[in-house]
């Protein structure tokens, strides 16, 4: 059996694009996602408004499109998609993190998943929670079956399951806006999502930004770091793992991580991993999780003190109050104030002038 591979290089914006292109190369690309099928492009929206590190970067979209099809991929045969959530609007999120300036740069549609067709998949995989989680059934795109898929995740922490990557970007696209449910038990469907796309996927690839790293309350209020690195690998928990460790954690002590890596979904352990590229051996972000205030009352109903009131709260017509609370803290107090500070640092970063050319 081939040991997994984790490609990682430094990079700058003067040859980010260039650096994706030997990025993919390292990590064999070809091996994972051949021109001949149809390949999903999974981006990743975490916010509907731009903040460093939150979502996939222009240049991140960019830098693979352009090696895609240097290399004679198809244009036909690439699919750039991406979910809502109750608190994210897909296209208004593909114009403000300006995915669609860099389509239309390569003749590709931008495709919104509640848009197209969604079917009940029969899965046969030991699946840990959400048949339990979904009785009724596991509602997938009907687009998504005998493709390939490239997931385009970045750098970041997560105040549910602690780091979040290639793993955690399946969650926005296998499952529907109410995938919230699945928070309680986040572990467990992170799993399962890897059991599901070894079913209905001949193969994937992971291509992970961190020219800017998401350190703290993760996915959205957090503080962005400048770290100037780029991952790839053909392995979503082994590019999870040497994440995880470039960012301070130890992997194995996240449990999807290990979960995933007892189970032989992927490697988890980064002694076993073949590591390409630069060194990055002696790399430690230093950063640290912390919930932000409305993962923090999501975790309080759901496992804390007042989980008696979860059914009412979250699985009722009255969950409408959640989203909205969400929406006011985030966008309407945070955005405006600590956000928008933290964005004019980061623009005056050596990467807010390429971010501006977009």
């Amino acid at each position: 059996m081939d040991r997994a591979r984790v490609a990682v290089l430094r990079t700058t914006p003067e040859r980010v694009l260039d650096d994706y292109g030997r990025l993919m190369d390292l990590a064999d690309w070809r091996r994972f996602i051949p021109p001949d099928r149809d390949t999903l492009v999974k981006l990743n929206l975490s916010w509907t408004k731009y903040f460093p590190a939150c979502s996939s970067q222009p240049w991140q979209v960019e830098g693979v499109l352009r090696s895609l099809l240097a290399a004679g991929f198809p244009q036909d045969r690439l699919f750039p998609v991406e979910n809502k959530t109750v608190v994210t609007n897909p296209r208004k999120g593909a114009r403000n993190n300006r995915w669609l300036s860099v389509l239309d740069r390569y003749g590709l549609p931008f495709i919104a998943l509640p848009e197209v067709e969604w079917v009940v998949y029969p899965f046969k995989s030991p699946l840990l929670k959400l048949n339990e989680i979904f009785p009724e059934g596991i509602e997938i795109p009907a687009m998504y079956v005998g493709k390939n898929i490239l997931h385009l995740p970045t750098v970041k922490t997560h105040g549910h399951s602690t780091t979040t990557g290639a793993v955690k970007n399946a969650f926005g696209g296998l499952l529907k806006e109410v995938r919230h449910y699945a928070h309680k038990y986040i572990h467990e469907v992170l799993v399962d999502l890897l059991y599901m796309q070894k079913e209905i996927h001949p193969s994937l690839f992971c291509v992970m930004d961190g020219t800017v790293c998401g350190n703290g309350a993760g996915p959205r209020t957090m503080a962005p770091c400048i770290q100037n690195i780029l991952l790839a690998s053909g392995d979503s928990v082994a590019i999870d793992a040497v994440a995880a460790r470039i960012m301070g954690f130890d992997p194995l002590s996240i449990p999807y991580i290990r979960m995933a890596h007892d189970r032989g979904l992927g490697v988890g352990d980064v002694r076993e991993i073949e590591m390409v590229g630069d060194d990055v051996a002696g790399v430690d972000f230093g950063f640290k999780t912390k919930r932000s205030l409305v993962i923090w009352g999501d975790q309080l109903i759901r496992k804390g003190c007042l989980r008696c009131f979860e059914g009412p709260l979250l699985h009722s017509p009255l969950v409408f109050w959640a989203p909205l609370a969400s929406n006011i803290y985030h966008d309407l107090i945070w955005y405006p104030t600590i956000g928008k500070s933290r964005i004019r640092k980061f623009m005056k970063s050596e990467w807010g002038p390429l971010w501006k050319s977009y």
